[in-house]
């Protein structure tokens, strides 16, 4: 496994970080892309505007709270608690080269404004065609909302640092274009009973889902198979409430020898996806919570066929483990509880129906190098354009409707320019 933080701060990890020209270069503005399709998407991310924790954080943790600062060499950071982190924008690279990609953005203003400005984002989502979106923090919080927790001594400070994302969330990201941002919260992972609480909180005032960790043992929390996290999940499936698992919510990524150059990470990364489907459902976690709502964003979906074989098969070993309890066969359960987002899976649409039509959604990744903006209109329809009509619009955009109750108005379906 490879560190994400200590990637994310090697700027010599590809070859485009180790040329020394920090030039941040825009590329023309794209025009709006023809809307053949409705579509929402089951994975962006924000970029944390500087503002996010202002009014939000108690008085008395005002000294330490999250606030952006500027560095001796003209960059910004994230401070909080007395330390600094390396990355504004992890990431927040579309609207540039390929060949600037290696390069972190040091300031916002290296950043596409849509990246951390609610209303540049829906605008970028209007040229791209995308109707809604589900949006993940990024680097200052993580994945899982576990820096903001594990990297302070003080509970009373992450507590309130978690509250302050998930209401600035409520208010300003999704609060403000409710039709186009479905509500994810960072999750609270340091007492699962008051996590719990606080999924039930959310759930009254709106959030439709929770970003968790696709490892949480790999942050040194307890893991998935302890029981220690069934309160927090069983008040995920009495409110309907998504739980995310994030590729790299771990803090970690797969990977092989430590000499391996950086495409080996890159290629590898969907592979933690299926790795967590495979642990969470070994786990009992959704045959103890049926009603559980597991959703694998960023890895891809061309794996998931494979492990459905490959689960069947293990069922002849069932009297040498033992461990399985339920009267469904593991593929029955996953099938069940489990959705998957594709990003560029060309190849495994033949397989929707052993996939599980209803289990498959898209995602754009923006702003992140993986983003298929400002083109995801034209990579919809040449993946899935083909497709029955019935099957592109389960795919497009009713399977995230339905899991993220998030209805789509009948003259949108209807007519994708509507919006």
């Amino acid at each position: 496994m490879r560190d994400l933080d200590e990637l994310a701060s090697d700027l010599s990890f590809t070859s485009a970080a180790t040329g020394g020209d920090r030039t941040v270069t825009f590329l023309p503005e794209p025009e709006r892309a023809e809307r053949k399709y409705v579509i929402i998407s089951a994975d962006d991310h924000i970029v944390e505007p500087p503002d996010t924790f202002e009014g939000r954080i108690p008085a008395k943790y005002a000294d330490r709270a999250p606030r952006v600062v500027t560095t001796e060499d003209g960059g910004e950071r994230w401070q909080y608690d007395g330390q600094q982190f390396p990355n504004v924008g992890f990431n927040a690279v579309v609207g540039r080269p390929v060949s600037e990609y290696g390069f972190e953005p040091a300031r916002f203003d290296e950043m596409r404004r849509g990246a951390w400005d609610i209303h540049a984002r829906v605008a970028d989502m209007d040229l791209n065609g995308i109707y809604a979106s589900v949006n993940f923090p990024s680097f200052l919080p993580g994945f899982a909302g576990q820096r903001l927790q594990l990297s302070t001594q003080d509970e009373g400070l992450a507590l309130a640092s978690v509250r302050a994302w998930n209401d600035w969330h409520h208010e300003v990201w999704a609060g403000e274009y409710p039709d186009r941002i479905i509500p994810c919260q960072l999750p609270w992972l340091l007492d699962p009973q008051l996590g719990a609480q606080m999924i039930r909180e959310n759930a009254e005032r709106g959030f439709k889902a929770v970003t968790f960790s696709e490892a949480p043992d790999k942050l040194g929390l307890p893991s998935i198979h302890s029981g220690h996290w069934d309160p927090f999940l069983a008040a995920c499936a009495e409110t309907g409430t998504v739980v995310n698992l994030h590729i790299g919510s771990s803090g970690s990524s797969p990977s092989t020898s430590d000499d391996a150059p950086p495409d080996v990470v890159g290629v590898l990364f969907f592979a933690y996806a299926m790795n967590a489907a495979v642990d969470w459902l070994y786990s009992m976690a959704p045959v103890r919570f049926p009603d559980l709502k597991i959703c694998l964003s960023e890895g891809g979906i061309g794996w998931v066929a494979g492990l459905l074989d490959r689960l069947d098969h293990m069922l002849s070993y069932h009297d040498m483990y033992g461990t399985w309890t339920s009267e469904l066969t593991p593929a029955e359960v996953l099938t069940r509880n489990f959705w998957y987002c594709a990003v560029e899976d060309p190849s495994a649409f033949v397989q929707r129906e052993r996939i599980g039509i209803g289990n498959i959604l898209l995602e754009s990744d923006y702003p992140h190098c993986d983003s298929t903006w400002p083109r995801t209109q034209e990579v919809v329809d040449r993946e899935i354009g083909w497709l029955p009509s019935d099957d592109v619009e389960r795919i497009a955009w009713r399977n995230a409707a339905e899991l993220y109750r998030h209805p789509v108005p009948a003259h949108i379906a209807a007519d994708p320019d509507a919006f």
